[in-house]
């Protein structure tokens, strides 16, 4: 099944090149809120899944170009993000598991518009990435459990700044170079995770202008999802409708600059675009950032000082 909102964050579901509006069968589920008409179908998916599924079948929907697609998870109340987590096609011994916060107010959704900022970055950089949606609270939860708490999964692009914040342009992997506004689109939609028969198989692709960036599976992760969730839960308490971006392999990096359009596509899940809007014009190379991916390979930030504005 995948869950969207529309418009005025309108519950529906994606079928093909439609939405099918789902407010009648949600009945006094549906909330005036998009965060809690989202939790409520969390709370009550096992019994409203058969109802839902007839009505689609049911009903023809509109089409996608008749409709505004909206971000599939409208407020959550925490991102948590996967620092690397990927071997980067390098034979090394796994790198320790670690995650930083992004701020819930950069969540945009499809065909939105990422607003780079007018402080000054050396670069900005596109992560396309596997997200979780947390559909059950989980505390200190084991591998063993840890896929229960997973209601389904997104695609997510984790905008990041490089450098330009704080003592000596530290600051690349911050809470601030990646929570400007729109610096986290997501969607097109939450596909359930009865309809993802393996998450551990998903190939994930980045295109900027029809220029194909990343283009890995999650079959390469360092720490799997399980391993994910319970190392996340182990320090904060996960709550429905939180989201955890899994992390990117960095071999695909490359920057994005005013006026460009980029789409993700994750198998199983689909694909978005969003496009890129930045007041002071500024420009780089438009190629994917090979000295960034060289210094991720070797083991070291992406960060990119050296690079001056063309």
């Amino acid at each position: 099944m995948k869950l969207v909102f529309f418009d005025e964050f309108v519950p529906g579901l994606l079928k093909g090149d439609k939405v099918v509006n789902i407010t009648e069968p949600l009945g006094g589920l549906k909330s005036t809120n998009g965060q809690e008409t989202l939790q409520n179908i969390m709370d009550n998916f096992d019994s409203l899944k058969s109802e839902l599924d007839s009505y689609a079948k049911k009903n023809e929907g509109s089409p996608l170009s008749e409709v505004r697609l909206r971000q599939p998870v409208p407020k959550p109340q925490k991102i948590l993000c996967m620092i690397g987590n990927y071997k980067e096609g390098v034979k090394r011994d796994i790198r320790p598991i670690d995650t930083f916060l992004k701020s819930p107010e950069t969540i945009i959704g499809p065909n939105d518009t990422v607003v780079l900022p007018k402080r000054e970055h050396p670069i900005f950089h596109h992560e396309a990435e596997l997200g979780l949606v947390i559909g059950k609270k989980a505390h200190d939860v084991t591998q063993d459990n840890a896929m229960d708490h997973i209601f389904g999964y997104t695609a997510f692009v984790d905008v990041s700044a490089r450098g330009g914040i704080g003592k000596a342009g530290a600051g690349a992997g911050s809470f601030f170079g990646k929570s400007y506004a729109t610096f986290g689109p997501i969607g097109p939609c939450i596909v359930t995770k009865d309809e993802i028969s393996d998450p551990q198989m998903m190939a994930i692709k980045l295109w900027v202008n029809g220029q194909l960036r990343h283009d890995y599976n999650t079959d390469d992760m360092e720490h799997p999802i399980k391993e994910i969730i319970e190392f996340t839960s182990s320090v904060t308490t996960l709550m429905p409708g939180d989201i955890i971006a899994c992390g990117t392999n960095h071999q695909g990096l490359g920057p994005l600059q005013d006026g460009d359009s980029a789409t993700i596509q994750i198998s199983g899940i689909g694909e978005f675009s969003f496009k890129v809007s930045d007041p002071l014009k500024r420009n780089w190379t438009k190629e994917v950032d090979e000295i960034a991916a060289r210094r991720v390979r070797e083991g070291e930030s992406p960060l990119a000082n050296q690079y001056p504005n063309a």
